[in-house]
């Protein structure tokens, strides 16, 4: 210190001028350190840029290449929709046409079929309004039985009824008139025979209706002896108008209005219709007259069919053409169906196609084709 003190002051300058020289270099140093430090930072952000920048281009054309795949595919999706929309329209405009002519023609059908119900169900109204007419007939019946006059007009309606469901107009005539002024209830004309079949409806009912009501064994006995009585004369006479050689079948018929009192005729009263059989008298309730009249009625269906053969054949052949026309138009349905079926079927073949690639392009992993081929772990590290 003291050493300090004694120096003069040309020392103190020397002194104060050595310090300040080494401060300046030092700083100078230090100012070319701080200058080299920048340079070497800079350098390095240099080229941290430039590696940044290259990643960057690359993601760029990875990016590019991507969006081009991404594209293309679009483009190839939007074409195959494409043609794929207006497959399924023309499939499914061909299965509507089908469709809809098949609706067409069973709502024909099923109009067709409804009608022919509406007509049937018309039949059963007025077949019902019959029944309930019926019993009110029914119930008068025993009032016509009770007139002879009208029970006389209730057997020749009867009879007249059953005659002309079963025949045609040209086979019978009711009230004809025959050489002997005689005129029975109806006759029948038979097909290749001249002579004609009489059905008389006159028959004696009064000795019937006495039995009924007969009481005790002697009154039953007259009743019985009046029915025999009334009967014989019934049939003699027959026997003696109604057979004329040439003019009349060997045959006629004595109809009885009443199955139950024929019954009775022919339970209790077998030695009459022995008679009458003798007499060449066919006794017949209604349901035997509808018998016989069916059988003329073949007969005469027999002779038309013979006289109109050609007729027959014509029909026939048309109806076997009708039936292979029918065939045909059902094997066409049928075909028609088959490709309808067969439409739908390939309509959803398409469909679970479109709905597969669908599924196959929703779970693809785009983060592969998008991660970039340069690793960028150095330049996460730099960038920290």
């Amino acid at each position: 210190m003291e050493h300090w003190l004694s120096a003069t002051p040309a020392g103190l300058a020397q002194l104060a001028a050595g310090i300040a020289l080494a401060l300046l270099l030092f700083i100078s140093v230090a100012a070319i350190l701080i200058l080299r430090t920048r340079r070497i930072e800079a350098l390095a952000a240099a080229q941290r840029q430039g590696a940044l920048e290259n990643h960057i281009g690359e993601l760029a054309r990875a990016n590019a290449e991507l969006t081009g795949r991404i594209r293309s595919m679009g483009e190839l999706l939007g074409a195959r929709q494409a043609d794929l929309a207006r497959l399924v329209s023309e499939r499914l405009d061909a299965v509507g046409a089908r469709v809809g002519r098949g609706l067409e023609d069973q709502s024909r059908a099923a109009s067709e079929s409804l009608a022919k119900l509406n007509e049937r169900l018309a039949v059963i109204d007025a077949a019902q309004a019959r029944l309930t007419g019926l019993t009110e007939e029914v119930i008068g019946l025993k009032d016509i039985l009770a007139n002879k006059q009208a029970r006389g007009a209730f057997g020749q309606g009867r009879m007249e009824a059953i005659i002309r469901d079963a025949l045609p107009m040209t086979a019978y005539v009711f009230q004809h008139t025959l050489s002997n002024r005689c005129r029975p209830d109806c006759v029948i004309r038979l097909p290749g025979d001249e002579r004609l079949m009489i059905i008389d409806a006159k028959f004696p009912l009064e000795a019937f209706l006495a039995l009924k009501d007969a009481e005790g064994e002697e009154a039953q006995k007259q009743a019985s002896q009046r029915v025999r009585a009334d009967l014989g004369k019934h049939i003699r006479d027959m026997e003696e108008r109604y057979f004329i050689p040439g003019e009349t079948q060997d045959i006629a018929l004595l109809f009885v209005p009443s199955e139950s009192l024929y019954a009775d005729l022919v339970e209790s009263f077998e030695d009459v219709i022995q008679k009458a059989h003798r007499a060449r008298v066919l006794i017949v309730s209604p349901s035997l007259l509808v018998m016989a009249v069916q059988v003329m009625q073949a007969i005469v269906r027999d002779a038309r069919m013979r006289e109109q053969a050609h007729m027959i054949q014509i029909e026939v052949r048309r109806l076997v053409e009708d039936v292979v026309r029918l065939r045909d138009r059902v094997g066409k349905l049928t075909t028609h169906f088959t490709q309808a079926q067969e439409d739908v079927t390939a309509i959803n073949v398409s469909a679970d196609k479109i709905a597969k690639r669908g599924d196959r392009i929703d779970t693809m992993d785009f983060a592969e084709i998008a991660k970039p081929k340069t690793d960028l772990s150095g330049f996460a590290k730099a960038a920290e």
